[in-house]
């Protein structure tokens, strides 16, 4: 049987992964995977708790869709921002984006 700790820990697992992946990557895609995992991590909780401990279900539903609807515009916008930066540098390693500086 399932309880809470159970999805907080799985929670946790992506978050961390999530973070890893931040701090580890060089690409900017990467980069926007990973937090897209850790916003999922907090999706997860939200629905953990709803679940476990709110009087009214579609509370922490509503949340949710509002991170997911955040994601979304998160993903559009950083994917135009990377398709710029290519145009620009030809790359999207985010080494070469520390020339722009200045």
């Amino acid at each position: 049987m399932l309880n809470l700790s159970t999805y907080l820990v799985i929670a946790l697992a992506l978050f961390c992964i999530g973070m890893f992946g931040l701090l580890q990557r060089r690409s900017l895609i990467g980069m926007l995977i990973s937090i897209e995992l850790m916003l999922n991590a907090a999706g997860l909780n939200f629905l953990a708790f709803n679940r476990f401990l709110a009087p009214d279900p579609a509370l922490g539903q509503i949340v949710v869709l509002f991170i997911m609807g955040i994601a979304a515009a998160e993903a559009a916008i950083a994917l135009s921002i990377i398709l710029a930066l290519y145009r620009k540098l030809r790359s999207i390693n985010i080494e070469h984006a520390r020339e722009l500086e200045g």
